[in-house]
């Protein structure tokens, strides 16, 4: 692999692990800030709404910038956000380090993309780019529960420190071996991408995204007060079992992928928001329990995520039927329905933790689930229309 290419990784770990570490650490930053439950809940969706809103912005400014001197600036926005973090004094500085970090994730990807494609040759394309975002599998499987530990032995302020530690090291390796001379195609114009969101069946496919994993996030977001409050786990185990989870998340993937080729997308994506909203559902039952909700969470994991592959090709096959010309705008509005489903979930979360209590996240989320499901099922039947001849609307 290309020194280049691991630098890439390396960073695609250390955003995915500082987007998601605030999970295991919500209690901690609670009782430290002096802040409610709910609010520190919000450190997500903040970090996540800047990501979906400073990402189209920011990459079509930024087009015409070369993109290594781009990805050292992202990378050095990066750390220097999660030094803000660092040595943040109270919640207000931190969620401006949460927004700092935010943008520079939302640039990073595209960016990175175009680079890992470069460093390699045109039939490997597909397996750099692959490469680079095996960074976030490895960071729901090491980084968050490494990032949660630190957190509870050492204080919140020390994994913020860590995280910006990876940072500066991708980003010296980003200035040693990425090359000057990467080619790349300007992004599409605001008014190009805009276009992309008036297209109804794109709409639709951005929807099932965002619902369907501003759903589960309703839950997750709350995971580790669900496990010591209600499951009554000392707080140095939540690490331990977010490890489980990253294990199961980096399992579901591989299966979710495969399960789509064989099935279809949209086939394959009613399965997995079925069983996610099931396994959402027991989980309202076995949160009480220990070891039942350590069997509840493995299973949870395996399907939280293992709708990223259908769901990206899927807005892939869409968008070739009707924005031929702009696959990849469509593409990263994807990411961005991501995480506005992200944004949306953990903000919905607080709301049901401030006004109804920890205990009802799961159920809620289980319904809110079912809505992605019903929105597969409808784009679905609109497909079998179209491939009939019939009007989607009939």
């Amino acid at each position: 692999m290309p020194l280049a290419l691991f630098a890439l990784t390396l960073a695609a770990f250390a955003i995915g692990t500082t987007e998601f570490v605030i999970v295991g650490l919500i209690p901690t930053i609670a009782t430290d800030l002096g802040v409610s439950v709910p609010s520190a809940g919000l450190l997500v969706s903040l970090y996540a709404l800047s990501v979906a809103v400073g990402a189209p912005l920011l990459t079509a400014a930024t087009g015409r910038v070369p993109r290594k001197a781009l990805l050292v600036g992202l990378m050095a926005l990066f750390t220097l956000g999660n030094l803000v973090a660092w040595q943040a004094p109270g919640y207000g500085t931190l969620v401006a380090a949460r927004v700092l970090t935010g943008l520079a994730h939302g640039v990073f990807f595209s960016v990175g993309s175009i680079i890992a494609t470069g460093l390699v040759p045109r039939e490997k394309a597909a397996s750099a780019i692959a490469t680079m975002f095996s960074g976030m599998t490895v960071a729901f499987v090491t980084g968050i529960p490494l990032g949660t530990f630190i957190g509870q032995h050492f204080g919140w302020h020390a994994t913020f420190l860590a995280v910006s530690l990876f940072g500066l090291v991708a980003l010296l390796g980003a200035l040693a071996f990425v090359p000057r001379n990467i080619p790349h195609t300007p992004p599409a114009p605001l008014r190009r991408q805009a276009r992309v969101l008036m297209q109804p069946r794109l709409l639709l496919v951005y929807a099932m995204t965002a619902v369907g994993y501003g759903g589960s996030l309703i839950a997750f977001t709350f995971l580790a007060p669900i496990l010591q409050d209600i499951a009554g786990f000392a707080p140095g185990m939540v690490g331990a079992v977010l490890l489980a989870y990253g294990v199961s998340v980096a399992a579901g993937n591989v299966w979710g992928g495969r399960l789509a080729d064989r099935k279809g997308p949209v086939s394959a994506l009613k399965t997995i928001f079925l069983l996610l909203a099931a396994v959402l559902l027991v989980l309202t039952f076995t949160a009480p329990s220990k070891p039942l909700v350590v069997l509840t969470v493995l299973a949870w994991g395996a399907v939280a995520f293992g709708n990223v592959p259908g769901l990206q090709v899927y807005v892939v096959q869409q968008a070739e039927r009707v924005a031929p010309e702009a696959v990849d705008v469509a593409s990263g509005f994807n990411i961005a329905a991501f995480n506005l489903g992200v944004a949306g979930g953990a903000w919905a979360g607080a709301l049901v933790v401030d006004h109804l209590g920890l205990t009802h996240t799961p159920w809620i989320a289980a319904l809110v689930t079912l809505g992605a499901l019903g929105l597969t099922v409808l784009s679905g039947r609109i497909d079998r229309r179209a491939a009939m001849g019939q009007p989607a609307a009939a």
